[in-house]
């Protein structure tokens, strides 16, 4: 008798664990805080450590800084007109 007891209590306390856990994956994830307003821009950028390019179309100012690959800041290819 004791078994069974312990057998359904701990049935219970799994089933009680399992809805948790799919109620919390049920819930969609909270939105993204704004971070202002995106403008076009046209740089292309090169690694100078590997040769790889980027080319950056859209930045929070028109003056971005450059990005970082090969832990060190790209250089700047050319403005694209």
């Amino acid at each position: 008798m004791v078994k069974l007891v312990v057998s359904l209590v701990f049935i219970f306390l799994a089933m009680k664990l399992g809805i948790i856990i799919l109620r919390g994956l049920a819930r969609p994830a909270p939105e993204p805080p704004p971070t202002g307003e995106m403008r076009r821009v046209s740089l292309k950028y090169r690694c100078p450590t590997c040769g790889v390019a980027l080319k950056m179309t859209a930045a929070p100012d028109s003056d971005p800084p450059p990005p970082r690959h090969c832990m060190e800041d790209m250089q700047l290819v050319a403005p694209i007109e």
